[in-house]
């Protein structure tokens, strides 16, 4: 009897949505070898002061970075690549993407000084990569990003199809739609296990398609009299195509306003994905063109602060300025986390008289992630045996897994980031738990979860700082007056006294009541002053601040 297992394993992706990365290995137990499916980011929010992404930990697939094959990527959406440019040169194992994700990895190497060179392998859609003992068929699916594929990779235990994101969708204006033939062969061949999309498992129905947004994106801008700018998420190359040909027949010129969707469409050119558009313009053509003769086309649909819509909201943006009269197109759904800052700029536009349209009040957007009627299609043409629902939270996973059963799945799992999964040959169960975790960008740093700079800012963040230089002399006495800053504490306390009176106090109260000896001794003075500091600021403000106590011997 063989003793090669075929296990998997999350280092994100399972109870959230973002940060999609998953090992496959195969093998015994101590010689197996492995690939991975793509290596994304997550955004952090108002939690992690300083940081923007988020990544999965590695530390696992380091320590066996000899047996690691490959990176596959399933399409290039962030949450699946963003992580490639800073974790590959840990991983430095061959890359296999289609030609679209590979074209922005590449683009984003070049306009990010210092990113690492890359080795991408370009695979085409409906081909197979032999990465022995693994055979991946790359399978095309709908999504709202040209070329996502289905993985469905193949081991002597099995067949696992790993689905990535996907719908369906037989209009989706740019790639392709599901492929239902392909999938239904490979269910006939058998699937041992299913890892698949759980976004909208919540959700009744079909999802609309992408030909819906655009016979709405036709009337809207259509009939409009004034400017008219549309936000999207700038890797949805169909929506930006369907933008572009509503404002062709309606005699108006596009403009792009924002660098992601520069570098989406530069790629998207190139592979032929907007044949037969007039060239888009850059803002600076704002200006030169009539009010009712443009559209632009701006990043910041996620409520981003520095992206074009936000700065346009504020007034700020240097080449475009709305008027009233002019319309705003909304043309995506709020990620969760996001809804304040796009209610923001929303507000901000409407307090300039500007109409805006979001999803609430019109078909301006559908979602690139399958419903359950979509969900159950799948399982019915694959028929697998065990079913592991992905890509959600855990609301999201629970549903699915009972949807699963609900099915006649014989074997569902709801496992977490971190599980070790065998899939077979034995009776498919978690048997391990390997490293995982969270890692932060933190400026040009990637920094673990648990670093104390990540835990002083938080503090920092809530209670603020107060920093004091305090010079002694060699008799335990002051040598002038302390030197007080503070940063994020407030000035007066509620009974009129400033702040700096209030540290004074203690600063004078505790090191009068202190022997000279004890003065002379630096860390017991140090210690003494800021427990003071920080209790007589916390007793009229009611929160603690950080306190550094600096003193210098002269």
């Amino acid at each position: 009897m063989s003793d090669n297992e075929l296990v998997m394993a999350p280092l994100g992706g399972i109870g959230e949505i973002g940060m999609n990365a998953t090992l496959y290995g195969f093998g015994p137990r101590k010689r197996r070898k492995w690939i991975m499916i793509d290596c994304g980011v997550a955004f952090a929010g108002p939690d992690l002061p300083g940081v923007d992404l988020i990544f999965p930990d590695i530390g696992f697939i380091e320590r066996i970075r000899n047996d690691l094959l490959g990176l596959i990527i399933t399409h290039a959406h962030e949450d699946h690549i963003g992580a490639v440019p800073f974790l590959w040169p840990r991983l430095r194992c061959p890359v296999y993407a289609t030609a679209f994700a590979a074209g922005l990895l590449d683009v984003k190497r070049l306009q990010e000084e210092g990113a690492p060179r890359v080795p991408l392998t370009v695979v085409k859609p409906g081909s197979r990569l032999v990465l022995a003992p693994f055979d991946i068929e790359f399978v095309r699916v709908a999504h709202s990003i040209p070329e996502a594929t289905a993985l469905a990779i193949r081991t002597e235990a099995g067949t696992v199809l790993h689905t990535g994101d996907w719908k369906i969708d037989a209009n989706p204006g740019v790639g392709w739609p599901t492929d239902e033939k392909r999938l239904r062969e490979i269910g006939d061949e058998g699937v041992l296990a299913i890892v698949c999309d759980s976004t909208n498992i919540l959700r009744d129905g079909d999802s609309p398609s992408e030909a819906d947004v655009s016979a709405t994106l036709d009337r809207l801008i259509g009939e409009a009299t004034g400017r008219v700018l549309v936000t999207t998420f700038a890797s949805n190359v169909a929506r930006l195509r369907a933008v572009a040909e509503s404002a062709a027949k309606a005699g108006r010129s596009v403009i792009l306003a924002g660098r992601a969707m520069e570098r989406v469409t530069d790629v998207a050119r190139e592979l032929g994905m907007l044949e037969g558009l007039p060239d888009f313009h850059s803002p600076d053509a704002f200006s030169l063109l009539p009010r009712d003769r443009v559209v632009v086309l701006a990043t910041g649909s996620q409520g981003e602060s520095r992206a074009a819509v936000a700065r346009i909201a504020e007034d700020e943006h240097p080449a475009v300025r709305l008027a009233p009269g002019d319309r705003v197109i909304f043309s995506s759904r709020p990620i969760p986390g996001n809804e304040r800052a796009i209610n923001d700029i929303i507000n901000g536009l409407v307090k300039q008289g500007i109409e805006v349209v979001t999803d609430r009040n019109d078909l301006v957007h559908v979602s690139g992630h399958p419903r359950r009627n979509e969900v159950g299609r799948m399982y019915d043409w694959v028929r697998p045996k065990i079913a592991i629902p992905a890509h959600g939270e855990a609301l999201h996973l629970a549903e699915h897994a009972a949807f699963a059963r609900a099915r006649g799945v014989p074997h569902v799992l709801k496992i977490s980031n971190g599980d070790l999964v065998q899939l077979a040959p034995e009776e498919p169960s978690i048997i391990d738990q390997i490293q995982h975790g969270r890692q932060y960008s933190d400026g040009n740093l990637v920094i673990a979860a648990d670093d104390t700079a990540l835990r002083e800012r938080r503090r920092l963040a809530w209670n603020g700082i107060v920093t004091v230089a305090l010079a002694i002399s060699n008799k335990g006495e002051m040598a002038g007056d302390p030197d007080v800053m503070t940063s994020g504490v407030p000035a007066k306390t509620a009974d009129g006294r400033t702040m700096d009176s209030v540290i004074d106090k203690a600063i004078f109260d505790t090191f009068g009541s202190l022997p000279r000896n004890r003065r002379r001794d630096a860390d017991t003075l140090v210690t003494a002053l800021e427990r003071a500091i920080r209790s007589a600021v916390g007793g009229v403000w009611g929160k603690r601040p950080h306190v550094h106590v600096l003193v210098i011997e002269v």
